[in-house]
C-alpha cells in the first residue's frame, strides 16, 4: 500500500555520503514501502543536497517504532540544549542554577 506521506523540511548542517561529508539542504521524512529493510513499511529520513546529485544522500529506513523512540529521543534533547542554549546567550556560566 502506497501512503503518500511525504514531510519535506529545509535542513542545515552536514552529512556523510558516498562521496565523503556534503552541506545538507533538505531532509524529506516518509512512510511507505523501503528499498532495504526488511519491513512491510518504514519511516525513511533522507538528508540530501540536491544540487550535489544522487551521491549527496544520507538516508535511514527505520521500524514506526524506532522512529517514535527517535522522536522522543530528539525531543528530549532538544530541550536540554534549548536550556543550554538560553543559559550561554544570558552571559550565565552555571546552567544547572534555577
Amino acid at each position: 500500500m502506497c501512503t503518500s506521506i511525504v514531510e519535506i523540511v529545509k535542513a542545515e548542517g552536514s552529512g556523510k555520503g558516498e562521496g565523503g561529508w556534503f552541506d545538507l539542504t533538505t531532509a524529506v521524512v516518509s512512510y511507505d514501502h523501503p528499498h532495504h529493510a526488511l519491513l512491510e513499511e518504514a519511516i525513511t529520513i533522507d538528508f540530501v543536497n540536491s544540487a550535489l546529485g544522487p551521491g549527496a544522500r544520507a538516508a535511514v529506513e527505520i521500524t514506526l517504532q524506532s522512529a517514535k523512540e527517535l522522536s522522543a529521543a530528539l525531543s528530549r534533547a532538544i530541550a536540554a540544549a534549548d536550556v543550554v542554549e538560553s543559559v550561554r546567550l544570558s552571559g550565565s556560566k552555571d546552567v544547572t542554577s534555577d
